[in-house]
């Protein structure tokens, strides 16, 4: 293959890996479905409990993550559909928009959806998912850890193709 080629592959990669498609996909929608998990647990324990508050914030985590999920699918429309996008990948990030901060609450985005994993993993209540949502669960966990280490070779790789140019 032609240097200009693989430059052009490269290049095309990068523009994939960096895509909306991809981001959401891979990353937004199954941050959404760790949301979504975790407030139905929160919503049935809390009935359980009887517990208004933790029920309250069952609620809100659900709608919260459905709204994401929303944001995401239409990230994902309108970057298949070559359209400019005018509303960020999560609602956090559209309010950082206001503060002219949307890459700052993406990434507070990104660390409550990892305080969420490690809060069912170590709570235990991951164990409270029934089974269709486990398999939701399996496949947000793939999809995001594939997806990142996918990110993180191609990256290896170009880091090495610039050392030996």
């Amino acid at each position: 293959m032609s240097v200009v080629k693989k430059m052009s592959l490269y290049s095309n990669l990068e523009k994939f890996f960096k895509s909306p498609f991809f981001l959401s996909l891979t990353i937004g929608i199954p941050f959404c479905i760790f949301k979504l998990l975790f407030g139905l647990v929160a919503y049935r324990t809390a009935e359980i409990s009887m517990d208004f508050w933790l029920f309250l914030f069952g609620q809100i985590i659900i709608i919260w993550a459905i709204i994401d999920i929303f944001m995401n699918a239409g990230r994902i429309l309108l970057n298949l559909t070559d359209r400019p996008d005018f509303f960020d990948y999560c609602t956090l990030a559209q309010i950082g928009r206001i503060f002219n901060l949307p890459s700052v609450f993406l990434a507070i985005d990104t660390l409550i959806s990892f305080l969420i994993i490690c809060f069912m993993l170590w709570s235990g209540w991951i164990v409270q998912l029934s089974v269709h949502e486990s398999y939701m669960w399996y496949f947000a966990t793939t999809l995001n850890l594939v997806s990142l280490s996918l990110v993180s070779l191609f990256t290896e790789i170009m880091r090495s193709k610039k050392k030996v140019t």
